[in-house]
């Protein structure tokens, strides 16, 4: 092997793998905390909603 030809070879390889592990697995617990939130029902808008626009 020469001085011309290097790469990132295993070392690389084995860190961007674990970072998109770690991207794969943040992701899907972020998916599972934003399916747990409770959205505030909200009064005004539903009354909004059936006068409809004033035209």
């Amino acid at each position: 092997m020469d001085a011309t030809s290097y790469g990132p070879g295993l070392l690389g390889f084995v860190v961007v793998a674990a970072i998109g592990l770690a991207l794969f697995f943040l992701l899907k617990n972020m998916n599972k905390q934003m399916r747990k939130i409770q959205v505030p029902h909200d009064q005004h808008e539903d009354e909004r909603r059936e006068n409809g626009p004033k035209a």
